[in-house]
């Protein structure tokens, strides 16, 4: 296939590709204000796996034909509003804005991959699969939850209005960009109204993600 046959595919693949560039400059950020040697360490080691990530996504829009530049420029600010009305006010508000965030936005992409040749839909999943810092994050957060009432609490809030924010980002990504649309209505092929579906399975997603840190979504 040519590059108009993949056009929809080369702009799945392009936000892939800035989500991980993203995850990159945030994930060498925490490596700076982590409270530990050893989460430092580990954080860094996180944000050279996301460049690899990056760049294999990259390979693909190469491969089928689009400007991996252009693709991941037309990105460039999707996440600035979001991080705007979302500044942590800890580290471990720091730590679950990363993990449940973040995490809406992986899962609209693996969501919307469904609509991807064969190919590109690999190696969305794959380098979305990569759970590695979201074990951190839990392990983090459910430790320091576990011992303190107040702090639990105040995560529960602070995951509820990360949701929010996150499929507000989504929301837009619809709006602004018909490919997506057309990928996630392949994806949804069987349903009536597929952007219902996918708020559907975007919010259940999140209601897992934060049952495993015993906070109420």
């Amino acid at each position: 296939m040519g590059t108009l046959e993949h056009s929809d595919a080369i702009e799945l693949l392009g936000l892939v590709a800035q989500l991980e560039h993203v995850a990159f400059a945030r994930l060498a950020a925490d490596s700076a204000l982590a409270p530990t040697i050893e989460q430092r360490l580990e954080l860094s080691r996180f944000a050279s796996a996301a460049v690899e990530r990056r760049d294999r996504v990259l390979a693909r829009i190469t491969e089928i034909g689009g400007d991996p530049v252009a693709a991941v420029r037309q990105y460039d600010d999707v996440l600035d509003d979001f991080d705007a009305r979302t500044q942590p006010g800890s580290w471990w508000e720091r730590l679950l804005k990363a993990y449940v965030g973040y995490g809406v936005a992986d899962d609209f992409c693996r969501l919307a991959a469904e609509g991807l040749d064969a190919g590109s839909r690999a190696v969305v999943l794959e380098v979305l699969d990569d759970a590695s810092h979201a074990e951190l994050a839990v392990a983090e957060l459910d430790a320091a939850g576990s011992a303190d009432g107040v702090l639990t609490a105040r995560l529960a809030l602070w995951g509820r209005r990360l949701v929010g924010e996150a499929l507000g980002v989504v929301q837009r990504l619809l709006v602004q960009r018909p490919a997506l649309v057309r990928l996630v209505s392949v994806g949804s092929s069987g349903s009536a109204n597929p952007p219902t579906k996918l708020f559907g399975e975007l919010t259940a997603q999140h209601t897992r993600r934060m049952s495993r840190l015993g906070l109420t979504a």
